[in-house]
């Protein structure tokens, strides 16, 4: 099969770039009316080059300065550029723009064809080709052959294909592997078959049958599912990265349909008014760009007004770069590292263009040293770098592998290794929620969560010093602003896995607190603990211990849980205590007194620790809340403990 490829056209008005179009496949571009009558090209037109091992799909632009911007709709997805220049005319206006343009736009490879080289001299095409060099030579046309061409005599037209083959060997494969996107650019109604949509497919494939997500270009989606797919008006059973696609639509208006709206893979992309980007000044622009300044942003086929704010300086000077973030009036698709172009307000001149560091930002703030450090990883060559930063950016909401795909350029198919090697060296932190699902968090958010847990309680702690644990679900309750309960309970649980927390799931403390008791409580916890401890298997009821603290009553349930914290006494109910020696005493008992394999009523091990049914009841229930017994009817069996 044939590797397809899409070739794009550049070049000043009337310097007969549909003409030579024309004349390599024999297909003319211009099919609105208007172009027609007036002799020039004002939309993008369509037609396809065989080259053997290649095929490429041909995308021509309009060369008016009027019409930039359609110009800009066709360079989406360029594999390749044709660079036209008229021997007649030599380099012009839009020859330097759209030159800019590809550049911009990341296109690595091309040819330059001179065209109507029929009309000049041999001295005249020399002179042109040196200017042509002087303009090309700081770009990636440095080093493309120049071939002069008429597209009226035929001259040069083969050399050109023989060309235009050997650029196409050189093109890097890119996106193939990916999910799908298609930038749509146009749309139609075919009787009885109902909307096609067409544009230049820049990632993936897709098939008959498959639903896609289309963006709306307002932050809708919708779920659509593909009818048919076309190439150059040929039904195929598939469509991929390189061709020109139509994709037939099932249930879609036409009216809904326009020009930079985008359908691509299910759950791929994330519609945004807030990009932050890598931004270049073009030389051809004299002026610097400024923070603040308003720009025509375009990207895909979608062109929007927007703000660029910048981050880490005042303005870009030109030939320079800088980190910004744009704020658009409407929202837009991009992945990590797609290229755009800016515009003046006026759509009257190019000011430069860059790459998409975050699809969906939130707002940075002006020389935020660790953030932009952050920024600068989004941009770096390694993708598990650009990966791990864009976890960190996640923040608490945590990352899935499809955002890894969007917003740092990670091919699906090395998405799981990746993440399976940051959970071993523990740069990411898989946590458990409720409901079974998992949460893939940076290490650094998890640590910031944690600390956040920690601190809390540490203030919990201080205000209320005798309380050795505290109400779980309201000490997570003062992280209102994390509003996420669920990943909450998950950091609890793994600072009580990690021992930095004790407790349950009620009640819990930090493991480095000691509760802080007067010197008159501490005295009064000692006679507690004697009293309780004095008195064996019949131990005084708390109540009673309230005229013996006088001035610290209101504080006596914390002096128990104190005493328990401390391990001095163990709780049985609200109402019974058992020193810690009484505890341990009644568990030897029970146990060689079951253990032989016969149990033992209530009245039994009552009698067994020399006690009354008033503490043996829940002296019984304990020990089955321990396990070291288990109920059968009116006996207690030894369950091992």
């Amino acid at each position: 099969m044939p590797r397809d490829l899409i070739l794009g056209t550049a070049g000043h008005i009337d310097h007969g770039k549909t003409s030579l179009v024309k004349a390599l496949t024999g297909i003319d571009c211009d099919r609105l009316p208007e172009e027609k009558q007036r002799g020039i090209t004002i939309d993008i037109g369509f037609a396809q080059l065989e080259l053997g091992d290649y095929r490429l799909g041909i995308v021509d632009v309009p060369g008016h300065e009027r019409f930039v911007k359609n110009m800009l709709a066709g360079a989406t997805g360029v594999d390749l550029a044709l660079l036209v220049v008229a021997a007649d005319d030599s380099v012009m206006p839009q020859t330097r723009e759209h030159l800019e343009i590809l550049k911009l736009l990341g296109v690595r490879r091309g040819v330059i064809a001179l065209t109507k080289a029929d009309l000049v001299d041999e001295t005249t095409l020399d002179v042109v080709s040196l200017e042509i060099r002087e303009l090309v030579e700081d770009s990636f046309l440095a080093d493309a052959p120049i071939v002069p061409t008429s597209a009226v005599s035929g001259l040069g037209i083969d050399q050109l294909k023989a060309e235009l083959a050997i650029a196409a060997a050189a093109v890097d494969r890119g996106h193939e592997a990916g999910p799908f996107r298609l930038p749509i650019d146009r749309a139609f109604v075919v009787q009885g078959h109902g909307t096609v949509v067409t544009g230049s497919v820049a990632s993936g494939s897709a098939r008959v049958g498959d639903e896609l997500d289309w963006h709306k270009g307002d932050g809708t989606v919708e779920t659509v599912r593909v009818r048919s797919v076309s190439n150059h008006g040929r039904t195929v059973d598939e469509v991929h990265r390189g061709q020109r696609a139509g994709v037939n639509l099932a249930g879609v208006p036409h009216e809904a349909v326009r020009r930079g709206q985008e359908i691509c893979a299910p759950g791929y992309l994330v519609a945004s008014k807030v990009l932050t980007v890598r931004v270049y000044a073009s030389r051809d622009f004299a002026r610097p760009v400024k923070h603040r300044l308003p720009v025509h942003f375009h990207v895909g086929t979608a062109e929007v007004m927007g703000t660029i704010a910048l981050l880490d300086c005042d303005h870009i000077d030109p030939g320079q770069w800088a980190l910004a973030q744009l704020f658009l009036d409407q929202p837009v698709t991009t992945v990590c590292g797609q290229a755009f172009v800016l515009r003046d307000s006026s759509a009257e001149h190019t000011l430069g263009g860059g790459q998409v560091l975050q699809p969906c930002a939130a707002k940075i703030r002006r020389r935020h040293i660790e953030v932009l450090e952050k920024v600068e990883q989004l941009q770096a060559e390694k993708g598990e770098t650009r990966a791990l930063a864009a976890a960190w950016f996640a923040g608490t909401a945590g990352v899935n592998p499809t955002d890894l795909v969007r917003d740092a350029g990670i091919l699906p198919s090395a998405i799981e290794p990746m993440i399976r090697g940051f959970l071993a060296a523990g740069q990411l932190a898989e946590l458990p929620l409720a409901g079974g699902r998992r949460l893939l968090l940076h290490a650094d958010r998890v640590a910031e969560l944690e600390t956040r847990v920690l601190d809390v309680l540490a203030t919990l702690h201080a205000e209320n010093p005798l309380a050795t644990t505290h109400d779980r679900q309201m000490a997570l309750a003062r992280l209102e602003y994390v509003d996420d309960d669920p990943l909450l309970q998950a950091v609890t649980d793994r600072l009580l896995a990690a021992k930095q927390l004790v407790g349950n799931a009620r009640r819990v403390a930090r493991a480095d607190f000691k509760p802080k008791l007067s010197v008159n409580q501490r005295k009064l916890k000692d006679r507690i603990v004697e009293a309780i401890s004095t008195a064996g298997f019949t131990p005084p009821e708390p109540k009673e211990f309230a005229n013996l603290a006088a001035g610290n009553a209101a504080a006596l349930n914390d002096i128990f849980a104190v005493a328990v914290a401390e391990e001095l006494l163990v709780k049985i109910t609200d109402d019974v205590y058992l020193s810690t020696e009484a505890e341990a005493e009644m568990r030897r008992r029970v146990t060689e007194r079951l253990r032989g394999g016969s149990g033992a009523t209530v009245a039994e091990i009552r009698d067994l620790l020399g006690t009354t049914r008033k503490f043996a009841v829940p002296i019984c229930e304990y020990l089955d809340r321990i396990g070291l017994t288990r109920r059968d009817g009116d006996l207690r069996i030894w369950a091992g403990s």
